[in-house]
């Protein structure tokens, strides 16, 4: 049972099976209070036309023994000391009137009926109502009741009571009670199975999408996609995001592949150049190149760190502090360390701070002057200056440039656009695609154009 109405398709059948349920239930109810109302209102206007026909006649001086009164419609006439005055034909029992008798009786003596003085009476303009029971020709059923005051023409004060059977409302009102029974249920089994099918058309595609999913998941291939229903609902676009999604994960996963590759591939050669040389010295202390030894693990020990600084910013990390950093001062102290460079560095910068992170906007500025003078002629400019909401820093050399078909290829990890060179001069490929990343983590961004020296110029934009 759990597990039927744990389905999306039962849950949404049974809901709208239980909402239209209470609707109609509702409706069903209502309509009947009306109909039932209507029909009562009916009655009461029947058997008030009824009254007012009698009460016209005594008003008008019919002696209450000449009344035809008729055997369709229990008529009681009552005066003040509820006497019965008059019956119609075939009465025999009544209750809710002015008379539980359905006997006439006699005028007091000293009161003559045919004695008319001419004179017409009155008849009471509202009618009153009330419920009861009459047994007419052996037949009791239950009738509304309409009693109307009226003084005859002789100034004797009486009131007519007139019936209109209730049978023909309580057998509507069943009738339509009974109907309401019957059809309620086969439309609540209509209602569930339109819901069923409907939603079961509906979800078709889903279930598409999770087995599509549960196989990938099984056979770990991200190049498989799910299947992109035509319509443009939310199915839709589950899918089309799901899709998205694989082939986010899927370039992810390839970047993490490649990249530990890349790394395994340029931890190999600084280990195995360290191995050999300790190995050598072991054997023979006199060979031992103790500074080549040194230079590897230096060379080890900035590639980890690279590759460390790269895992954090791939998982997210941002700058935490919005300490300003002044990138003048930033640059200025970083010539200070370079200069006995064999290229030579000028600056051009104004004063300009910005929110972020001193040591990884340190290792940016590194990594570009790093790169200029690796590839500069003559020398380097370095700039620094304010343009709206951005601070721009610039690092430009005189040397070959970058191919236009190449300005982004040349911020992934490990590439190297001179394979020619050795991997000592050119470093492991990581310095620009730690830039980047690290200016996007800043929220700025780095892009290379060709420079007025005809070099390279690198251009770092950070909000101030």
């Amino acid at each position: 049972m759990r597990k039927v109405f744990g389905s999306v398709r039962a849950r949404a059948a049974l809901g709208a099976t239980v909402v239209v349920a209470v609707a109609l239930v509702a409706a069903g109810i209502a309509v009947l209070a009306v109909l039932q109302s209507n029909l009562a209102d009916r009655a009461e206007i029947d058997a008030g036309s009824t009254a007012r026909a009698v009460a016209s006649k005594v008003a008008g001086g019919v002696p209450f023994q000449e009344l035809d009164l008729g055997d369709d419609t229990p008529v009681q006439i009552v005066d003040d000391d509820h006497r019965v005055r008059a019956v119609s034909d075939d009465l025999q029992a009544v209750t809710g009137t002015g008379s539980p008798s359905v006997r006439p009786v006699p005028a007091p003596p000293g009161e003559d009926d045919d004695d008319d003085d001419g004179g017409a009476g009155e008849v009471s303009s509202t009618p009153e109502y009330g419920s009861g029971t009459a047994r007419v020709d052996g037949e009791t059923a239950e009738y509304r009741w309409a009693a109307i005051d009226v003084t005859d023409a002789r100034g004797e004060d009486v009131t007519v009571y007139a019936g209109a059977p209730l049978a023909t409302e309580r057998g509507a009102v069943t009738t339509v009670r009974d109907a309401m029974l019957i059809g309620l249920p086969l439309l609540l089994l209509v209602v569930a199975a339109v819901t069923w099918l409907v939603t079961r058309r509906a979800l078709r595609p889903v279930e598409g999408i999770r087995r599509e999913m549960a196989a990938i998941t099984a056979s770990t291939d991200l190049s498989r996609r799910v299947p992109e229903p035509g319509s443009y609902d939310e199915v839709a676009r589950l899918a089309r995001t799901t899709n998205e999604t694989l082939m986010a994960l899927e370039a992810s996963v390839e970047r993490q592949r490649a990249f530990v590759a890349d790394a395994s591939h340029e931890l190999r050669s600084p280990v195995a150049s360290l191995r050999t040389q300790l190995e050598v010295g072991a054997a023979h202390p006199e060979l031992l190149d103790l500074d080549g030894a040194v230079a590897d693990v230096v060379r080890l020990q900035r590639l980890a760190a690279d590759l460390l600084l790269l895992a954090r910013l791939d998982a997210g990390e941002r700058p935490t502090g919005e300490t300003p950093v002044a990138l003048d001062a930033l640059v200025r102290e970083e010539l200070a360390q370079r200069a006995a460079d064999r290229v030579p560095v000028r600056d051009e910068v104004a004063p300009v701070a910005v929110p972020g992170s001193r040591g990884q906007l340190a290792q940016v500025l590194g990594n570009l002057l790093d790169n200029a003078q690796r590839h500069a002629r003559s020398g380097v400019r370095v700039a620094v200056r304010e343009e709206g909401r951005w601070a721009v820093l610039e690092v430009a050399d005189d040397g070959a440039g970058v191919d236009e078909a190449e300005r982004e290829r040349i911020f992934e990890r490990f590439v190297r656009l001179d394979d020619a060179r050795s991997r000592d001069d050119g470093g492991a490929g990581l310095g620009l695609a730690i830039a980047r990343n690290v200016a996007v983590r800043h929220g700025g961004t780095l892009t290379v154009r060709t420079a007025p020296e005809g070099g390279a110029l690198f251009e770092l934009r950070l909000p101030r």
